[in-house]
């Protein structure tokens, strides 16, 4: 350790008072910080509330669905939906990122994460969307397309968005109690006008995302349908969760398995993303003029 220079002897009784006042403050600031900082700020459903961001830039966290003992969906040919849908992410996280925006992942390799720490990852970015992406599965083959999902606090909008959120929830069921214990509360309905707002933004979100990967794939389900999916239960920050395609179907396993169909996805997705943020920045933006006049 570097010795510590003498002090200068200090010139009067006035200025040694000042300066051990400004010891004393210096002090109190940096314990009144340190115990903000250990605090946990809890939204109304136990969430973290979001970081603030430091740039300008929009942070948007991209949540490759399940992971490690998870596998997710299954392909008759072997295919795994947790490798199938971390490369889709990635993509879109590098389109995302040559667009100038702060794109971020969940998870960057095979690794089982909660469904509670991917929202509170999101919070912990200070992020502006948040988004998670699967290929899942379905007991007839034959079932196909992809299909967006915003969160719903009035029961699923179809008996398949009932099936796919319930199979979603169940993905902490791998990691036994502990995880499942951790993500208990989220299942209550508590939302209030913020959450409403979000979940607004979410279903436009979704509209922007389905009617770019119209342009390069078959939709399974045109409007963007509505379920109580644990992992979009965020109360400030827009989120959906999007089906890429039917890992299930022998035709969509093969082109989720090209390199092509995933660059096509993800260019589609983020498509979506940016449109969105050109819609809600038009909105924003009408808003503040209406209530000018």
């Amino acid at each position: 350790m570097s010795k510590i220079k003498t002090l200068q002897p200090i010139a009067s009784r006035r200025q040694f008072l000042l300066t051990g006042l400004a010891a004393l403050t210096f002090a109190g600031l940096n314990s009144a910080y340190a115990r903000e900082e250990s605090k946990a700020l809890k939204t109304q459903n136990g969430h973290s509330t979001p970081s603030r961001k430091s740039g300008g830039r929009r942070v948007i966290v991209l949540d490759p669905g399940h992971g490690g003992i998870d596998s997710g969906a299954l392909g008759s040919n072997g295919s795994m939906e947790k490798h199938v849908v971390l490369a889709i992410a990635k993509n879109v996280r590098t389109i995302l990122r040559q667009k100038g925006y702060d794109a971020r992942l969940t998870r960057t390799t095979d690794e089982f994460i909660p469904l509670y720490d991917r929202v509170e990852i999101a919070h912990k970015h200070g992020a502006d969307l948040f988004m998670s992406i699967h290929a899942d599965g379905f007991t007839n083959p034959s079932v196909s397309g992809a299909s967006v999902f915003a969160l719903s606090n009035r029961g699923a909008s179809s008996a398949m968005a009932k099936y796919l959120s319930e199979r979603e929830n169940a993905a902490d069921d791998v990691a036994g109690s502990k995880a499942k214990n951790r993500d208990h509360y989220l299942q209550q309905v508590l939302f209030d006008l913020v959450q409403t707002d979000t979940i607004s933004n979410s279903l436009t979100l979704g509209s922007h995302v389905l009617k770019q990967i119209r342009a390069v794939h078959r939709l399974h389900s045109k409007s963007t349908e509505q379920a109580a999916f644990v992992v979009l239960k965020s109360p400030s920050i827009p989120s959906v969760l999007v089906e890429t395609s039917f890992i299930t179907n022998p035709a969509e396993e093969r082109l989720l398995g090209t390199t092509a169909f995933r660059q096509k996805i993800a260019h589609a997705i983020a498509g979506g993303v940016v449109n969105y943020f050109n819609w809600f920045d038009n909105h924003k933006a009408h808003s503040k003029r209406k209530a000018a006049s």
